[in-house]
């Protein structure tokens, strides 16, 4: 973009104009806060670090790219011989830089820094992100002891401003309230904190809400936009993933305060440290919140790859504030990351041993489960029943005499015999898969009743899926005059096209859905009930089997709509000599040499030899009582109500241990993959291979050997490492964006030469001293900057203030921000009375308007569909939304909250026309406003100006005015002569939304004092944090 070879070689090495000297008068000059900038955006496109793009091997980023040239790019000290100003200056198209058709062009001031700058020497500057954090103190200043406010002082000072005073106690613990909760404060907090006068009273109400289980929630909220997290996968069927439980992890670490140095280094490689707690496992779901897929064509290595620098460049942006990304094909346009720079880092990250397909289900390995402590006790009383009930029949075994019916004369007779094949959960020691990798969907439906047992199988598809579900059992021997049932209940509003039953090593039949009816090829119809269950019959001949065969599965299938199926049982006769069941020999004869999986590990050297292997007598008393006790048909009434509680228990320890829920966690593979330079950022062309590393333009970590390979541990400690001039700093100007609006740093995304410089460098590194040398102790810090009087200051914007800084970033007022969209919903929550304060578990889903998820959402989609919850689900804070990424919930995106698919360090504030819209009529805004209602209505023997009094106070902490109090008393009196006139309309606007009308007024009252609240929580300063 700057330099042409030709017009070098040309010799145009001075220029014509006649710049005076440089004076005492003139501003002084800094590189890295004034040139760097104008350079970054103009310049380093074609004229930076990346050099096979690099245009007249001229590099401006660097002294040495510009000042060791022959040519007179920069004559220090002489922007007259300085070939750069002749250039900038130039009106000839083909020798003005920037180029014409970069459509980049340089403004006179711009051109005048660049000028003052080479007479001042040109002097060049390490860029300030990657220089070690300086060891500065607080300027003397004179009317405040804060240092925080030392610095903020001295620049005012610099500007000529004067800071505005002290805001009232109603602003500033409402601003505190959402700045640390997400939520109001309520009247008792209120008048608790304008009560305590003796000194201390801020510092104090600041402490209790620190204190707050409402703060880890609200902290969450942010962390949770950098880690990217949400409850589906995100690509194709953009199916549910089971990862909440990292969700409250970071809740949980908020609350309790973890250290930030450890919040970093659990999150990043908790795996990895010397036996990890469940938490330090939990944590690495950091790493697995990336967006995923499993769509049929997919390729596994480019997903790998994927996969590898969506993590590599996620943790970059996340503890570094760089975009690493853009040096995945080249060398970085802006920043001194080179590609190979890029691979080494990325090479921490592509040893990875979670799949390449997700299988589109919610337990994706690496998984950890995590049973909650109704599931550890259920479990734990399972399991004692079980071993009490095996303990009972190994003692009744020990003294039975067993007589095999093989050597029985005669033999024994049939007798009636039946299998449960399938019931709750895979038998002991059987699989399942799904031929098309759905996940099989064992619910327990409130709706209605399993026909046997307490869980069945849901499957739902589209008109024109289909999938088969294989259970593989260990092996049955199929007796005589054998008949197979499974039950079925299919949903009425959504008929499957067919289903069918077979054997894995057999036949499968297949019923038709006719007219009602469900036809087999060559058989009777049988009669459907919708919505009930129905039984489905099958011989063992109708699946190829005979007596005597061993079925080694059974498979389900399903085309379309929604079906549940349940308990699959096998009936006939048995011959008791060769039946397995029956006889120790023929059970025996029927294993080979095969060992079934619940035979113990000692007992396996008296399989592997086979039925003939001449077993001694004790051996054979060991085989013998094992097969009594797990194997053969119980023999009398006893043994039989005992093996029934032992496999009740059984079932019941299984389903605890399988329902419990889990969460996706990070793990490398035992041997860590190769990496390399992936040319041009293609999965499938390998340039130079690479070793884990960071970039040289950051302190190196420290190896113990030189042969030693660094891994994600030694990257997380890294991170933090005192000699990491980025990780503090990003940190503390994030946490400085929450509190104030904007960071010190306007772009918290961006650290590098791209990004802005600070507006206080000295008190940046001031902030990330502090909050390394103290622990990284977060709560401690946001004390710190929320007890400044930069914090606490009035928001009053003064016309002199709003012309030299009118985006506040000489901090002359306090802080005004429109609230999140999680705040702007909670506050209504909170302050109706309908919030539930719950903490933690699956997502929720609230109200939503039809049709939001239906088109975006495939047929085999298990989140095609919107079920809205209902109770006090619906009334949840908003952290514990469900978020779809394809489709998330259109209040939060509407009030700009990211749909999570990649990093989010900041978030947009949008103010739109749209928004109105909604808060004027989303169902939940408004049933709240109801809510809010009844709470004042409920205040008794009291006037209509102290109703509307308390109601100002709940929704702003403060009282209105005179005038306001006309207004709005005006206002309601005009709704209660609407609702009078119309009582059926008073009726229908108190009954919108799920929750119940209290009746404490005549329902015109509520209705007008609805209308009324909706109105306050409309207000410009109920979605504000003034």
């Amino acid at each position: 973009m700057f330099l042409s070879p030709c017009l070098l070689a040309a010799g145009l090495i001075t220029a014509t104009s006649l710049a005076p000297p440089v004076s005492a008068a003139d501003p002084i000059i800094s590189f890295n806060r004034d040139v760097r900038p104008i350079l970054a955006d103009k310049c380093f496109h074609c004229h930076g670090p990346d050099a096979p793009t690099r245009k007249a091997e001229l590099r401006l980023d660097t002294a040495e790219g510009v000042l060791q040239r022959k040519t007179a790019v920069l004559v220090p000290g002489n922007s007259a011989e300085s070939l750069l100003i002749h250039r900038i200056n130039s009106s000839d198209p083909t020798e003005v830089m920037p180029p014409p058709e970069s459509n980049k062009t340089l403004t006179l001031p711009q051109k005048e820094i660049l000028k003052l700058w080479i007479e001042q020497g040109a002097k060049y500057e390490k860029h300030w992100a990657f220089e070690p954090i300086a060891n500065v103190a607080p300027p003397v200043v004179g009317g405040t002891n804060h240092p925080i406010d030392q610095f903020l002082h001295a620049r005012l000072q610099q500007a000529g401003l004067t800071a505005q005073p002290e805001a009232d106690r109603e602003t500033l613990i409402r601003r505190v309230a959402f700045t640390l909760t997400g939520l109001p404060p309520t009247l008792s907090e209120l008048n608790e904190y304008l009560g305590d006068q003796p000194a201390g009273a801020y510092e104090r109400m600041v402490d209790r809400y620190l204190a707050s289980p409402r703060y880890g929630e609200e902290m969450a909220k942010h962390w949770l936009d950098v880690a990217r997290y949400a409850d589906t996968h995100g690509l194709h069927l953009d199916n549910e993933r089971q990862m909440w439980a990292y969700r409250d992890w970071v809740i949980k670490a908020f609350n309790e305060n973890l250290p930030y140095d450890q919040f970093t280094v659990w999150q990043v490689a908790g795996d990895l440290l010397p036996n990890p707690t469940r938490d330090q496992l939990v944590a690495t779901g950091f790493n697995r919140c990336n967006v995923t897929t499993s769509e049929g064509g997919a390729i596994v290595d480019e997903f790998v790859y994927r996969y590898a620098v969506e993590r590599t460049t996620a943790v970059a942006q996340a503890w570094l504030g760089l975009t690493a990304g853009c040096a995945v094909c080249h060398d970085h346009k802006y920043d001194p990351i080179t590609t190979k720079e890029f691979y080494s880092l990325y090479a921490f990250f592509n040893s990875a041993a979670d799949p390449a397909m997700d299988g589109n289900t919610n337990v994706t390995a690496p998984f950890l489960k995590l049973p909650q402590p109704k599931q550890l006790a259920a479990a734990a009383g399972a399991a004692k029943v079980e071993r009490d009930a095996r303990e009972w029949i190994d003692t009744v075994l020990a003294d039975t005499e067993y007589l095999d019916p093989a050597a029985a004369q005669p033999p024994a007779g049939r007798k009636p015999v039946r299998d449960v094949l399938l019931d709750d959960v895979v038998p002991m020691g059987g699989t399942s898969r799904s031929s098309s990798r759905n996940p099989i969907d064992w619910i327990t439906d409130p709706l209605f009743k399993a026909a046997s047992g307490r869980r069945v199988i849901r499957q739902a598809f589209g008109s024109s899926s289909n999938d088969d579900f294989e259970f593989k059992l260990r092996p049955v021997i199929v007796p005589h005059e054998a008949v197979i049932e499974v039950l079925l209940r299919v949903d009425s509003r959504d008929l499957p096209s067919s289903v069918g039953f077979g054997a894995t090593n057999g036949k499968s039949v297949t019923w038709t859905n006719t007219a009602g009816s469900l036809v087999r090829a060559g058989g009777q119809p049988t009669n459907l009930i919708l919505d009930q269950w129905n039984r489905l019959t099958v011989t063992a001949a109708d699946l190829g089997l005979k007596p005597g065969d061993r079925l080694n599965g059974i498979k389900l299938s399903q085309t379309g709509g929604i079906a549940y199926w349940d308990a699959v049982t096998m009936s006939g006769q048995s011959e008791p000599a060769s039946d397995p069941r029956e006889s120790l020999t023929a059970w025996r004869k029927s294993l080979g040499t095969a060992i079934p999986p619940e035979l113990p590990s000692e007992l396996h050297s008296l399989i592997q030899g086979g039925p003939d292997k001449v077993l001694t007598p004790e051996e054979l008393q060991k085989l013998r009582r094992f097969y009594l006790a797990v194997i053969a048909r119980p023999a009398n009434d006893e043994v039989t109500a005992a093996h029934a509680a032992w496999e009740m228990a059984r079932v019941a320890r299984v389903v605890a241990e399988e329902t419990a829920p889990g969460t996706f966690i990070f793990k490398d593979l035992d041997k860590p993959r190769e990496s390399f330079v992936m040319v041009r950022g293609q999965y499938d062309k390998k340039g130079d291979a690479v070793e884990p590393a960071v970039p040289a333009v950051l302190p190196p970590i420290t190896k113990p050997t030189p042969e030693t390979r660094l891994n994600r541990l030694d990257l997380a400690r890294w991170l933090v490492a005192p000699e990491n001039p980025l990780t503090a700093r990003v940190t503390v100007n994030r946490l400085w964006q929450q509190v104030f609006g904007t960071g010190l740093v306007k772009t918290s995304f961006d650290f590098g030469t791209q990004g802005e410089v600070p507006s206080h460098p000295e008190l940046l590194d001031w902030l990330a001293q502090q909050f390394r040398d103290n622990g990284w102790n977060t709560k401690q810090f946001l004390k710190l900057l929320l007890t400044s009087d930069g914090f606490r200051r009035q928001g009053k914007l003064l016309p002199n203030v709003k012309l030299a800084d009118p985006h506040n970033r000489l901090y002359a007022r306090g802080p005004r921000i429109r609230l999140d969209a999680e705040q702007v919903r909670d506050n209504v929550l909170f302050t109706s009375g309908l919030i539930d304060l719950t903490m933690g578990g699956r997502g929720v889903k609230s109200y939503q308007p039809a049709n939001i998820w239906e088109p975006v959402g495939y047929s085999d989609s298990n989140t095609r569909f919107y079920l809205q919850d209902h109770g006090e689900s619906l009334y949840r804070r908003s952290i514990y939304a469900f978020l779809k990424r394809t489709a998330p919930p259109p209040f939060m995106s509407n009030f700009d909250a990211p749909n999570r698919e990649q990093v989010c360090t900041v978030r947009e504030r949008s103010n739109t026309p749209l928004q109105a819209l909604q808060l004027m009529n989303d169902i939940q805004h408004f049933e709240g406003a109801r809510g809010l209602a009844e709470r004042v209505l409920a205040v008794r023997e009291t006037s209509t100006e102290e109703r509307i009094k308390i109601l100002y106070r709940m929704v702003l902490s403060r009282v209105p005015n005179p005038e306001e109090l006309a207004l709005l008393t005006a206002a309601l009196q005009k709704q209660r002569e609407l609702f009078a006139a119309n009582p059926a309309a008073a009726k229908q606007a108190i009954h919108i939304g799920e929750s119940i009308p209290h009746h404490i007024a005549p329902d015109e009252e509520t209705a007008a004092w609805t209308m009324l609240a909706n109105l306050v929580l409309n207000t410009d300063e109920a979605l504000n944090r003034n």
